[in-house]
């Protein structure tokens, strides 16, 4: 058994070993307390409110970003505005196992807030830095975007259009 492949075993013993703390669909993402951290979007002074107009979609990406808003739907993660003052429209990316990315077109709510003074690192940087390490793991995360709430007041913020 080469040390390849005894890598390769041993780190999938551990994956199955613990595959219970790792999130395999929406519902098993409780995310975490509200109390703890909430994400916040403040607004520079004197931005209006910005409502995209409505772009059109391909029919079958259509069918794919409807498939997904229900999914998120179903377990909390969107809900229903009426109304709302700030809409985005949905900017969809295909993935490699046909299914959807769903992201948004923020371009507007970006400019209305103020920047990061401390931007995360580039990507590239990152995984530079690990070179010298002898194992890297690019595991996804899972939707981990989702495990940190939005306040409630920035919530309206956020809003997209699925028609």
């Amino acid at each position: 058994m080469g040390m390849a492949t005894f890598i390769h075993d041993k780190l999938v013993t551990l994956l199955r070993d613990y595959q219970d703390i790792f999130a395999w669909s929406y519902q098993d993402m409780l995310g975490l307390n509200a109390d703890i951290v909430q994400h916040k979007l403040p607004l520079n002074l004197g931005c209006s409110p910005v409502k995209q107009k409505l772009r059109r979609i391909r029919p079958e990406m259509s069918l794919k970003i409807k498939e997904e808003v229900k999914k998120q739907f179903n377990v909390g993660f969107l809900a229903v505005a009426r109304y709302p003052k700030w809409v985005a429209n949905i900017v969809p990316v295909p993935k490699k196992d046909e299914k959807v990315r769903m992201c948004m077109d923020n371009q507007d709510l970006n400019r209305a807030s103020p920047k990061d003074n401390f931007p995360l690192s580039h990507i590239d940087v990152l995984v530079d830095n690990k070179a010298s390490f002898t194992l890297f793991s690019f595991m996804d995360g899972f939707s981990g975007y989702n495990q940190i709430k939005m306040t409630p007041k920035d919530m309206e913020k956020t809003m997209f259009v699925t028609l």
